[in-house]
């Protein structure tokens, strides 16, 4: 403990500001309490604290959690910082997409002390990123629908894109109408085209990347669009919801079943047998693909739904 009383009550201004920052301060904050560098590099040597980052500074040692990592990414610059990416959208509740480093975006022309702490990545832009923030549980964040489209601009995949906008719609966190006026706002964006045909196809009713992806084998092979997650009841009385049904000239309805890996599972593949027999009737036809098949080979599953009766996109139109 400190004998002058002076620095001891700057200290505990500083152990104040790193309480509220997951036990974090940038040197800027220390400045302004009046601990110089001779301080905090006593306090390193000692053991006490621990130098992060060239900008930041640990009241505590050892390795740094999840949610420090994330004060990190937004202490460490000089200017306004914001959780971005994959981070952002699991600071507002995304499931499934959370993982790798924690981002975070910064003004583009800012001058940044390197950041050599593993698992924390910067992004540089010049667009306005201030004006989209909010704040999640004490830590600035870029909102829900730019921080999905400006990471869905960036994946590697359209398929990866399109992924991740399901899902923020699936879950309820965004409404699809939002995600589009949002990519309005941020034109220009990558493969934005590609993003809208997308949320379309979400806003008429797809949920998912497998129900996107028969959205797209209709477009591209010349079916008519199907209705989507159709309500029905089968035979013993229960609730089912179709992926995708089309009814054909001859008056038959023809339903599409899109199998995920979950579908792989023993006890799973029964049960999706018994469900097809028990939805089947002389006028409902239930056919199944996996959700691969639906991505790597398209044209055969179009031709089989044109052979039982599925019309053409060009017939319906007319």
């Amino acid at each position: 403990m400190t004998a002058n009383p002076e620095l001891r009550e700057r200290l505990a201004a500083v152990a104040a500001v790193a309480a509220t920052q997951d036990g974090l301060v940038s040197r800027a904050q220390l400045r302004a309490e009046g601990v110089g560098d001779a301080a905090v590099r006593r306090r390193v040597g000692s053991g006490r604290w621990s130098v992060v980052s060239p900008t930041v500074v640990s009241l505590t040692t050892g390795t740094l959690t999840d949610r420090q990592r994330r004060r990190l990414a937004v202490l460490h610059p000089p200017g306004a910082a914001a959780l971005s990416g994959r981070t952002a959208l699991a600071v507002h509740g995304l499931r499934g997409w959370d993982g790798g480093d924690v981002t975070a975006i910064v003004r583009a022309g800012l001058h940044l002390e390197p950041l050599d702490q593993p698992g924390v990545r910067l992004h540089r832009t010049r667009r306005p990123f201030e004006e989209w923030c909010t704040e999640v549980d004490g830590l600035p964040v870029l909102g829900l629908a730019p921080a999905a489209l400006l990471l869905a601009a960036r994946l590697p995949t359209e398929r990866a894109a399109g992924g991740v906008l399901a899902a923020c719609v699936q879950q309820q966190l965004v409404d699809s109408d939002v995600l589009l006026d949002w990519l309005e706002r941020l034109r220009p964006l990558a493969r934005s085209a590609h993003l809208r045909r997308t949320l379309q196809d979400i806003g008429g009713g797809a949920q998912s990347m497998a129900e996107i992806d028969v959205g797209r084998m209709c477009r591209e092979h010349d079916l008519a669009d199907p209705v989507r997650q159709e309500r029905r009841r089968d035979r013993d009385g229960r609730v089912r919801w179709i992926d995708a049904t089309w009814v054909t000239p001859s008056g038959i309805t023809v339903a599409l079943e899109v199998d995920g890996a979950f579908h792989r599972d023993a006890q799973q593949w029964a049960d999706d047998i018994a469900r097809q027999r028990a939805l089947t009737s002389p006028t409902y036809l239930v056919v199944r693909c996996t959700a691969q098949e639906l991505r790597d080979h398209p044209d055969r599953i179009a031709a089989d739904l044109r052979a039982l009766g599925v019309p053409r996109r060009t017939a319906a139109a007319a």
